[in-house]
């Protein structure tokens, strides 16, 4: 997506956001398999595990058919003696040291077997999301858009404020890189005095920065990058102009490299602190009532889509499936395209969340609506996956 093109996202999403929002879905249960392993003489039911909430860690419990069962080895290394570093081999850097220890099950691989069959669990919380995240109910039709989309922006301003607590507690902890040439230093500090001292109107921007933001897209857009980067720096210096959209395109500019060392850590606290400075104004708009949001919701709605992309890819920051989907799904409700289709992948995948193929279905309908359309999802159509239909039915 351009530069430019972003800045018209921004604004549709700042404007009434007319698509509309399906009934609540009940949660569609995962489907059945039965693993059978056999040979001419034998014959065994493999069960997978129940699901997270299930107690029991036993990845494999055989059922035996009544014949003689030999030991489940049919993922082990033909070589016995490499059996721990194939283990290894295939376990997650963050696993590895977990990889040595010996099977509650001798003689079966469960944890490499488990791995193939996608049976290992997901973490269920993360440090970026709060706790105490309100559940916001879906809404039932058009009378409780306005009161949804305003839980939805506090939810969203919630996270801002967490990524803010998390992002500067790390930053604390962490020497910056000598060999990192940012130009603009960051200080979250800095930026929530500014904030305070200079925002207390709910003003995010004036003419003179718009003007100097479309000369800095031009440059892009003419190839120009280092001008163009070296204009965003400035715009989004928390000790200058510190405007909210200026620090998420200079926070891209970083992760990208665009006319400039990539830096993914310097991205994310760029994008941290344009999430921070828009939720301060969209906290104070929310306060004084406003139902559509104030001058920063299309600021707080990107930056919050940019860091859930961090989480998803590991860009800047370790993997988080959880906030990746919690901060996809908040951006989807805000009007954000781009964000209805990621949330959908994560329903569909089980990505930082249960699989729920209505959810899915729900919000790649409402990216299909906004304009974004994709290719091969021809399914989420079908009658079973519509909540009016199945509403009709009972």
């Amino acid at each position: 997506m351009g530069l430019r093109d972003m800045i018209k996202k921004k604004d549709r999403l700042t404007g009434d956001y007319s698509a509309a929002h399906a009934a609540e879905v009940g949660r569609l249960a995962a489907p059945e398999f039965t693993f059978i392993r056999s040979d001419t003489n034998t014959q065994e039911i493999i069960y997978p595990p129940t699901g997270p909430d299930g107690a029991n860690d036993d990845y494999l419990a055989a059922k035996d058919s009544g014949k003689p069962r030999r030991s489940l080895d049919v993922f082990k290394s033909r070589s016995r003696g490499n059996s721990t570093s194939s283990v290894k081999s295939e376990s997650s850097p963050s696993n590895s040291s977990t990889s040595n220890k010996k099977d509650a099950h001798p003689g079966v691989g469960h944890r490499r077997l488990s791995h193939r069959l996608h049976l290992h669990r997901q973490p269920s919380t993360s440090e970026f999301v709060p706790e105490n995240l309100p559940q916001i109910r879906l809404p039932d039709g058009a009378a409780d858009k306005d009161v949804s989309e305003r839980e939805w922006e506090n939810r969203a301003t919630i996270l801002a404020e967490q990524n803010e607590r998390v992002v500067r507690a790390r930053s604390a902890s962490v020497t910056p890189s000598p060999a990192a040439e940012v130009p603009n230093p960051f200080d979250m500090t800095a930026v929530a005095n500014s904030l305070r001292q200079r925002k207390s109107d709910g003003v995010v921007s004036s003419k003179g920065i718009d003007d100097n933001i479309q000369e800095a897209i031009r440059l892009h857009e003419e190839g120009q990058l280092e001008q163009s980067t070296r204009m965003f720096g400035r715009l989004a210096d928390p000790n200058g102009a510190n405007n909210p959209l200026s620090q998420v395109l200079y926070g891209l500019a970083l992760r990208h490299g665009w006319g400039c060392e990539p830096n993914l850590e310097q991205a994310v606290t760029f994008l941290s602190a344009a999430a921070s400075n828009a939720a301060e104004v969209e906290n104070m708009a929310l306060k004084a009532g406003l139902k559509k949001g104030g001058a920063a919701k299309g600021e707080l709605v990107l930056a919050i889509f940019e860091l859930a992309n961090c989480f998803r890819h590991g860009w800047g920051v370790p993997k988080d499936s959880v906030a990746a989907k919690q901060y996809y799904e908040t951006a989807a409700n805000l009007g954000d395209s781009d964000a209805m289709n990621e949330v959908a992948w994560c329903y569909l995948e089980g990505f930082g969340c249960k699989k729920d193929k209505f959810l899915a279905a729900k919000y790649y309908r409402l990216a299909e609506q906004a304009g974004n359309k994709t290719l091969g999802n021809t399914w989420i159509w079908k009658d079973k996956y519509d909540p009016e239909k199945k509403a009709g039915k009972k």
